[in-house]
């Protein structure tokens, strides 16, 4: 991976989301110039969700893209970072503005990319994680390079 990755958020909680994510992901390494980063798959509490939400499950990956290529998608990304790039449009907020909060999101990360350091942020991945208060629902699922059905560790 080079030094800029693209960084992806994957998340579903309607539907196999296990197989969902894993489909996304393969189809993310097609996308990509080189071998695909891929974080756990993770079971997580719903964040600002209407209540009774279902649970999500939420992955990671860092990919570099090929040009001009838009993946079409039945679910939930969230473009995370794109190397050092910081910008903030009306289409586009680059760091995503509370990926350095959200366990779903740094918890996945971690795995991937420990040392990464989001623009305008001085702490790695895994020193924003420690800071955060533990998550008591939020499990791993499996290793997402594990193409069979998703098991909780």
């Amino acid at each position: 991976m080079t030094s800029a990755p693209v960084i992806v958020a994957l998340g579903s909680n309607l539907g196999d989301s296990p197989r969902i994510l894993l489909r996304a992901m393969a189809r993310l390494e097609e996308l990509s110039l080189e071998p695909l980063r891929k974080s756990s798959l993770w079971r997580t509490a719903p964040v600002n969700c209407p209540p009774g939400s279902p649970m999500f499950v939420n992955a990671v990956v860092a990919l570099k893209p090929q040009a001009g290529e838009t993946p079409e998608r039945p679910l939930d990304l969230d473009l995370i970072a794109f190397g050092d790039e910081a910008r903030a449009t009306e289409q586009l907020a680059l760091p995503h503005p509370r990926a350095h909060e959200r366990g779903f999101v740094l918890r996945p990360l971690c795995e991937i990319a420990p040392d990464f350091i989001f623009p305008g942020q001085s702490k790695t991945v895994s020193q924003l994680l420690a800071d955060l208060p533990p998550d008591e629902c939020m499990r791993r699922l499996e290793r997402s390079t594990d193409s069979s059905e998703a098991r909780s560790t």
